[in-house]
């Protein structure tokens, strides 16, 4: 029995030729499209186009409002945040909090 017999340099050449020839009579064989299939897939790209630019310019504004929103959440609680009491002030207010304890017990 023969053993197997690598191919050589011209034999993948020829069949690497002859492979791409077939290709080529099959893509010209296909028939041509006609103007109405080409109206029609631009369209529906022109369509599928406007949609992602739509998807696209609500997801923006929904980040924008959320970052709007967080910004307006910050500030409220910086705005919120305790007045600066004097010692005085602390004082008072320490005696109220110790006086409320005692008159509890």
């Amino acid at each position: 029995m023969k053993g197997f017999k690598e191919p050589d340099f011209h034999d993948r050449i020829s069949r690497a030729a002859e492979a791409k020839a077939k290709a080529l009579d099959q893509m010209r064989a296909r028939p041509a499209m006609d103007e109405a299939t080409l109206a029609a897939r631009a369209e529906q790209a022109r369509r599928r186009d406007a949609a992602a630019a739509a998807n696209r310019d609500a997801r923006k504004a929904a980040t924008q409002a959320a970052k709007d929103e967080k910004a307006a959440t910050a500030a409220a609680k910086k705005a919120a945040v305790k007045p600066i009491l004097t010692d005085v002030e602390r004082k008072a207010a320490r005696d109220a909090r110790y006086a409320a304890r005692k008159k509890r017990k």
